[in-house]
């Protein structure tokens, strides 16, 4: 069973991070998660991921391309 600490803490100089808790039993091996809290307005856009996924196209003569390239190899 996973248990959970959630603990905000401040980075140190050099990005030094330190988590204390009396729940953590010495010796045991645990998975660090560190999220770092941006905020609003930083970022990318949402403009900015149009046509940046995998399958996606740039612009509409891409498409265009692909869709006239495919058509003539199931005519062929």
């Amino acid at each position: 069973m996973l248990t959970g600490i959630r603990q905000k803490v401040m980075v140190q100089s050099g990005g030094v991070i330190q988590v204390q808790s009396s729940e953590l039993p010495i010796g045991a091996e645990v998975e660090v998660i560190v999220l770092l809290d941006t905020p609003a307005g930083e970022g990318r856009s949402l403009v900015s991921f149009i046509g940046a996924a995998q399958g996606s196209f740039a612009n509409p003569t891409e498409a265009d391309q692909f869709i006239r390239q495919h058509r003539d190899e199931w005519e062929s």
